[in-house]
């Protein structure tokens, strides 16, 4: 057993120059079971490695706004120098809800039937003098001991003072609304109130 272990070691420390060779052929070389060659790493590949990876994936996929699927992610990667298997950036996106969004197609005519069709860039008009007249709204990612978890932020635009949050392990639109949600129930603004944020589908 120690033996088969020293082997499958060698075998990852090889992996970052394994040129033309696939794992599946120097598990055959080595005479070892490339099922057991996964297991192994499994349990050995530290975790910190592990984090690394799912960092550098949040990382590119927030840098550009979601729209690189795991192919653009993996080849991005890839340049920044690391080692990563397209099939396991795919599956650390769809964990951690990254998978590119799909642009809607509007039609010849402009008009969307989409609910959640973009508004005027009101914010670039405003002139502000007291609080609670703009806020202004973003999503971000904090890694925690080997995890990550999402911040959702509304920052009132003229004090420029955190009016509500909600932090999450998950990126979905509730992270976001529960955030606005929070800042509602602590703010009470008035009618006429401006909510700015990216158009990002949360």
């Amino acid at each position: 057993m120690l033996w088969r272990d020293g082997i499958y070691d060698l075998i990852r420390e090889v992996m970052p120059m394994q040129g033309g060779l696939s794992i599946e052929r120097m598990c055959l070389l080595a005479r070892v079971s490339r099922a057991g060659f996964y297991r192994f790493l499994k349990v050995h590949v530290p975790r910190e490695e592990v984090t690394e990876v799912r960092s550098a994936i949040q990382q590119v996929a927030l840098e550009h706004r979601r729209r690189y699927g795991y192919r653009r992610v993996t080849a991005e990667l890839r340049h920044r120098g690391m080692q990563v298997n397209h099939k396991r950036v795919a599956r650390i996106m769809r964990e951690d809800n990254l998978l590119a969004l799909q642009p809607k197609d509007l039609g010849a005519s402009g008009n969307s039937s989409d609910p959640l069709e973009a508004y005027l860039n009101l914010p670039c008009r405003m002139r502000l003098n007291s609080v609670d007249q703009l806020w202004v709204a973003d999503i971000t990612y904090i890694r925690v001991q080997g995890e990550f978890v999402y911040l959702a932020v509304i920052l009132d635009g003229y004090s420029r003072k955190v009016v509500g949050w909600n932090l999450d392990r998950m990126l979905t639109s509730r992270v976001a609304a529960e955030a606005l949600e929070s800042a509602i129930d602590l703010r009470r603004p008035l009618p006429g109130l401006v909510h700015h944020s990216d158009r990002g589908v949360q």
